[in-house]
């Protein structure tokens, strides 16, 4: 089940910011997260994801280690410079998280199992951490042909029923 970039994608360039970057390399899945800022809808492959929360959770240790907060004489381990990596980062750290759900088919409101303690966020790496889905696509904004789309707006009706299939007929 696994998902190729489109044939005529060379090894050079990145696929559209519209589709997921399967096997982004470290400083591209970055700056793609960083491109997409705030977009919930979408999808994110593996790489992109896991490379950006290496990176952020990288730069979230040193920015901490950096000029620590002392507060009554106990180092707190968090400083002024990760509370605004964290302010800057919450919410591309959530949209990518979503867009990473919605490439193995999973609505995003699944996020919420992190409100569970301890299950909750066990069972949400597991999900992160699922291949991706070709059903994933209808999350895309722009679905690519292919894959079978359910028709809508006015005037569609389902289609009819094969013959024998009422009963009435004969087989």
């Amino acid at each position: 089940m696994t998902m190729q970039q489109p044939p005529d994608a060379s090894r050079n360039t990145a696929p559209a910011l519209e589709f997921p970057y399967y096997g982004a390399p470290p400083v591209e899945a970055v700056k793609r997260v960083f491109q997409k800022y705030a977009v919930f809808t979408g999808r994110a492959s593996r790489s992109e994801y896991w490379w950006w929360f290496l990176a952020s959770g990288l730069a979230s240790a040193v920015l901490n280690s950096i000029s620590p907060t002392i507060i009554n004489g106990q180092i707190t381990g968090s400083s002024a410079l990760g509370g605004i990596w964290f302010l800057a980062t919450v919410i591309p750290s959530l949209a990518v998280a979503v867009r990473r759900l919605h490439d193995a088919n999973l609505s995003g409101w699944l996020l919420l199992l992190t409100l569970l303690p301890v299950l909750g966020w066990i069972a949400l790496i597991v999900l992160l951490a699922q291949r991706e889905n070709p059903l994933g696509q209808r999350f895309d904004r722009y679905p690519q042909a292919g894959y079978w789309q359910a028709p809508t707006g006015p005037g569609y009706s389902s289609p009819p029923a094969p013959p024998g299939s009422d009963g009435l007929s004969p087989s």
